[in-house]
């Protein structure tokens, strides 16, 4: 059963946030950078643990400052104690070769109480800001680690909109995560705000990644600084080599694989 968290109405700033990844550097970046929004306006949608080398504290961290976060895939898949990420990659590709290298290292070192406290995460948060009612999901609700991007057809957001309104009723606008690059998408009066993830770069060439607020004038993109060189040095050492340590400082996917071609460099 799909499992909605009724959050209400939430009025000044609110920061929305996705993919911390276990990149703690990221984390403790992200919640200096946002300290003047309040807790309950914290929202997170989801892969708290991924790519980088410190699922417990970067999870610890997350739970603690964020007011609200929702499951991602990588939390099911935990809380299962399921044999991949579920992360939507296609088999045998590169980032799904990869995944057999991070996916085992998080999970070996996360316990029973986070799997539980995983296990308990809603799969949608919905809230009302400004007049307007927004639902918050990972990637899609027809599949929850189904990629969406900026150039999606239009068929797709109408269908996962009237995917999340049947259970939800009717929104303003979606909010999601997953896919590691932002954007802001109109569809027929309604929004679709993917807010970005914060432990990897979106594939720009910078070692900045991104993080979303939703204020008076709508949507804003942050770009997030932190020490990533100290974040890739932790992936070293951990032995988490499979290229995603090297996009941390390049700025680059180690494959653009889920990529549709026109988002390709």
């Amino acid at each position: 059963m799909t499992k909605i968290a009724q959050i209400g109405t939430l009025t000044g700033d609110v920061l929305l946030f996705g993919g911390p990844y276990s990149n703690l550097q990221a984390a403790q970046a992200l919640f200096r950078a946002a300290a003047h929004i309040p807790k309950p306006n914290r929202i997170c949608t989801g892969d708290i643990i991924a790519y980088c080398a410190d699922p417990v504290a970067t999870t610890s961290l997350v739970l603690s400052e964020a007011g609200h976060c929702i499951a991602g895939n990588c939390e099911v898949q935990i809380a299962n104690e399921a044999a991949d990420c579920g992360c939507g990659f296609e088999e045998g590709s590169s980032c799904d070769l990869a995944a057999k290298g991070w996916y085992p290292f998080a999970s070996d070192q996360l316990g029973a109480d986070l799997r539980s406290t995983f296990a308990a995460l809603p799969d949608v948060a919905v809230f009302t800001h400004n007049g307007s009612r927004y639902a918050v999901i990972h990637g899609g609700m027809t599949d929850i680690a189904r990629f969406i991007w900026s150039n999606s057809p239009e068929t797709v957001f109408k269908q996962e909109f009237a995917a999340v309104e049947a259970l939800t009723g009717p929104v303003d606008g979606v909010i999601s995560g997953h896919s590691g690059i932002p954007f802001h998408r109109r569809i027929g009066g309604k929004s679709w705000i993917n807010a970005g993830v914060i432990g990897m770069p979106p594939h720009d060439g910078s070692q900045r990644t991104s993080y979303a607020t939703l204020g008076r004038d709508g949507v804003k993109f942050h770009q997030l600084t932190y020490d990533a060189d100290a974040a890739a040095q932790a992936m070293t050492r951990a032995g988490l080599t499979y290229g995603y340590e090297t996009s941390l400082l390049t700025g680059i996917w180690p494959s653009e694989d889920v990529l549709p071609l026109d988002l390709r460099r």
